[in-house]
């Protein structure tokens, strides 16, 4: 995807809690934005508030790993037709708090390109994902905290809130740090998971398409 320039911040109360339903050909998904990742929950309360996102796909889903959608390419776009390189042409700063909103299951989160052509790992101007993930014991959880300490060549810190969360509920680690969490399902987890189990094409784009009917603000 291309993003081109930084986006201006939208003036929103830091003291009023958003939440966004998304109905969905699946069912309904309520998500929470945390007001302390403001210039994300600014731009996505924008987009809705705009409908960007109505009509549009999930159009990437990977079983017990995540689902994703956005991609303003998705709207009305044809069968087996590869997604996931549309944006609005602009980048949303980075706002990194991985020791306190972390990727568990049900986190609302931004995609974002690669670190080869993005180093500051700024978000994408629209494309999100919700996680889905995997739930770990606790020694699964050390074995992977080793494992990627050694990778990064610094210690990886896991919260006893971290470790709670990913050995109860589940998620994916892996990401803290590096994508920004910006909110978390709130109800409809079921329809997360009804996503998530749908067969793919190689492309990682759902056999029959998911779409986000409409987006609004309820809070």
């Amino acid at each position: 995807m291309l993003l081109l320039v930084a986006i201006a911040a939208v003036s929103c109360s830091s003291s009023r809690e958003y939440v966004v339903r998304m109905h969905t050909t699946e069912g309904i998904i309520d998500l929470k934005l945390y007001n302390e990742t403001p210039e994300h929950r600014d731009n996505f309360v924008k987009l809705v508030k705009s409908h960007h996102y109505d009509s549009l796909l999930f159009h990437r889903v990977i079983k017990n790993f995540m689902i994703q959608g956005g991609d303003p390419a998705s709207k009305a776009a044809a069968p087996g037709k590869m997604l996931g390189e549309g944006d609005l042409g602009y980048k949303v700063k980075a706002e990194f708090m991985p020791e306190r909103y972390f990727h568990k299951r049900g986190a609302l989160a931004a995609a974002r390109e690669g670190d080869n052509v993005n180093p500051e790992k700024a978000s994408s101007s629209c494309q999100f994902y919700i996680v889905w993930g995997t739930v770990f014991t606790k020694e699964q959880l050390q074995m992977f905290k080793q494992q990627y300490s050694k990778r990064l060549g610094h210690e990886v810190v896991i919260t006893p809130e971290q470790e709670n969360a990913y050995t109860t509920v589940g998620g994916t680690p892996h990401l803290d740090g590096s994508y920004t969490v910006f909110g978390e399902v709130v109800s409809g987890l079921d329809v997360v998971d009804r996503i998530q189990n749908r067969r793919c094409d190689r492309n990682d784009r759902p056999l029959e398409d998911v779409m986000i009917i409409k987006a609004e603000l309820i809070k």
